[in-house]
């Protein structure tokens, strides 16, 4: 067994490409060592801003030696008569590189056939890693990619230099004019000189040597301990704590290769400013890290991470505290500025931001999510239309504003501010500020009822815009956000548990566009199609019943909550041992139905007791589970259904459905139509059928 170690130095690469640089490195080695059948015990990536480095242990010394047993012609089509080769025995031969005296007569299940064998021995593993090093080399993948010099190579930065070396020896690689070696380079500022390298177990330590962190994980976990340990050194540890912001953690770790806190401070005027603003001015453009008292509230102080060790702490102290000093003198500039002025007043240049090209501008927009959060809060919040209308006025205005054009990510956050300052409600003011919520996948919600109301039009209003000017989303491609909206539109409607009829929501928001857009019922369907996925994908990666969640959704998908409290009913019958027989009974019921529709039943056309003592137990069920199903009561109407179980196995057992009289046909059809119809209330449990 042997080792490889494979380092590729750059300059600085942005820190969001490391970590899934990193992860393309181990998967794409995995993937070419198995293709050439090369067995390992371990596999690491590790890397910084000037490095990605494959670290493997246990590596085989060579391919296995390898036989294979290839079949071709029958012998009577291999040989003539007299015994001589057939031109299809040739071509079989000359195919594989062999020659006619290489192939052997072997007896098969159909006869004699002419089989080669061909045995071929392993190649070292030294002569198979320059392709595979040159392989690894062109399989990364980037958001953004470069050229330089004269070469045709692309990658995220230049790369400087090649470390290449297998139990011990230098792979004879090379790339675009840049020969592996033994070395690598330290610290660019701290130990930029190469140093030497041994073998795997040696790495860590010499670049550890050289002010190098190679671990990521190691590296980030020193991150953490230097922004404490910069807070515990300045400050009064027991009043001072640092806010600890995990994106931000990972994104400082992969802008230095060795972790050095500072702690500094600012004038406390600056904590005028909303804690948001702040708190982004800090880490949007300086990447420092705030501080906070044990409430939570924000302290005149920051902790800033070098890339080099500090010799004259308070120099590099007023060196963060001036620089950050000039961004918070922007921000409380603007923020003074933007003041002067109130939300209300700056409403009508909403004219001059463009929603899209098609669907008009945001004044236009808002307009219509006036509409839709007061029909929304009418139906869920009829004492708080005035405030739901109230901020959908002004949830948009921020834009206009002079601190979220600095800083983007701050609307909705400067809003909600300026709608205090200008005298509005506390509900108003949240409201503004929620309704973007969730920003992302799994992030929080909002947690006033206006506020969900009013994320709920907006993102409808832009769900339903894009799909009436057929602006869809594609695999690769979708620039409006349109799934995240879906999916926050669910877990919205999810958290506040609100019974509401997307249909009528999707056909109120796509008529307020008027002609801009296509209203029809297929653009309906189409947006209802769409939710529907996310819903079903959204069900199944938080470990629903599959097949309870498909038998719902594929007969109806309207109600999100309806949906879910048949999921769950069906979910939990299901393993009753008459639940999954009348599931199977279900499924041919549906496949003779077929497309019939009527469900008037004739009880005079009645020859077999079987068929009237089923209409009669479904009369039964159908009075007992009604008042069950209009009150959503699923959990206790799908046991009352069981009953028909054993009626349904004898109708089967005794009743010739497809009678050759057509009455007495149809209404045998419209019986087991009828107690489809009632199933399908609930769902299509024969999509259950196979428990």
């Amino acid at each position: 067994m042997s080792e490889l170690l494979f380092e590729i130095g750059t300059e600085e690469l942005p820190a969001g490409f490391q970590k899934p640089a990193m992860a393309q490195l181990k998967v794409n080695f995995t993937k070419e060592a198995k293709a050439l059948n090369l067995e390992f015990a371990s596999v690491r990536c590790m890397g910084t801003p000037r490095r990605l480095a494959l670290l493997v242990t246990g590596l085989a010394d060579r391919q296995p030696d390898s036989r294979a047993e290839l079949m071709g012609p029958s012998k009577q089509a291999g040989f003539d008569a007299e015994g001589n080769p057939s031109k299809a025995a040739m071509g079989f031969a000359r195919s594989k590189g062999a020659a006619v005296d290489d192939l052997q007569v072997v007896e098969t299940d159909k006869g004699e056939y002419l089989m080669l064998v061909q045995e071929t021995k392993g190649v070292a593993t030294a002569e198979l890693l320059p392709a595979m090093l040159h392989t690894l080399m062109q399989s990364f993948s980037f958001a953004k990619s470069m050229r330089w010099g004269a070469g045709a190579f692309t990658f995220a930065r230049p790369i400087q230099w090649l470390l290449a070396l297998h139990d011990g020896a230098v792979v004879p690689f090379s790339h675009e004019g840049i020969e592996a070696g033994n070395t690598t380079r330290g610290h660019r500022f701290m130990a930029n000189s190469d140093f030497a390298v041994a073998t795997v177990a040696d790495y860590e330590q010499v670049l550890a040597d050289a002010f190098v962190q190679v671990d990521q994980a190691e590296r980030r976990k020193a991150v953490k301990a230097e922004i404490e340990e910069a807070v515990a050194v300045s400050l009064d540890s027991s009043k001072a704590k640092i806010a600890v912001d995990e994106e931000l953690v990972d994104t400082v770790c992969n802008l230095v290769e060795i972790p050095y806190g500072v702690c500094g401070s600012f004038d406390e005027k600056f904590l005028q400013l909303p804690a948001e603003a702040l708190i982004t001015s800090m880490r949007e453009h300086q990447k420092y890290f705030p501080v906070v008292d044990n409430d939570g509230q924000l302290l005149p102080n920051f902790v800033a991470v070098n890339n080099t060790k500090v010799k004259d702490i308070d120099l590099t102290r007023t060196g963060h505290e001036r620089v950050l000093r000039a961004r918070l003198e922007d921000a409380f500039f603007f923020f003074a500025t933007d003041k002067e002025k109130t939300l209300e007043s700056r409403f009508e240049a909403l004219t001059g931001i463009i929603f899209q090209a098609k669907l008009g501008t945001m004044l236009d927009k808002t307009r219509r999510v006036e509409k839709l959060a007061t029909l929304l809060a009418e139906q869920f919040a009829p004492e708080s239309v005035a405030d739901a209308v109230r901020a959908a006025h002004l949830c948009k205005v921020d834009l206009l504003t002079e601190m979220v054009g600095e800083f983007p990510s701050l609307q909705g956050n400067m809003g909600a501010s300026y709608a205090l300052n200008d005298g509005e409600s506390q509900t108003v003011s949240v409201a503004i500020q929620e309704h973007y919520l969730p920003k992302r996948a799994g992030s929080t919600l909002p947690e006033s009822n206006v506020g969900a109301i009013l994320g709920l039009a907006d993102r409808f209003d832009t769900l339903s815009g894009c799909f009436g000017i057929g602006q869809l989303p594609t695999g690769t491609k979708d620039p409006f956000g349109l799934r995240r909206i879906a999916l926050a539109i669910l877990h919205i409607i999810e958290e506040f548990e609100w019974s509401v009829s997307l249909s009528d929501i999707v056909y109120k928001a796509l008529s307020l566009y008027g002609e801009k857009v296509d209203g029809s019922g297929e653009t309906v369907a189409l947006v209802l199609g769409y939710i529907r996925d996310r819903f079903v994908n959204d069900q199944l990666s938080k470990g629903a019943d599959a097949e309870a969640v498909d038998a719902v959704t594929s007969v109806e998908f309207d109600d999100i909550i309806d949906c879910k409290k048949k999921i769950a009913a069906l979910t939990a019958i299901r393993s009753e041992d008459a639940f999954a027989v009348l599931a199977a009974s279900f499924k041919r019921i549906r496949n003779i139905i077929k497309d019939n529709s009527t469900i008037e039943i004739d009880t005079t056309l009645f020859t077999e007791d079987a068929e009237s003592t089923l209409a009669n137990s479904y009369s039964t069920v159908l009075a007992e589970v009604q008042p069950l199903l209009e009150d959503a009561d699923y959990q206790r109407a799908l046991p009352a259904m069981l009953a028909l179980k054993s009626p349904v196995d004898a109708f089967f057992e005794s009743v010739m459905v497809m009678d050759e009289d057509a009455a007495i046909r149809q209404n045998r059809l419209n019986l087991l139509t009828a107690i489809s119809t009632l199933f399908l209330k609930v769902g299509d449990i024969s999509k259950m059928q196979s428990s």
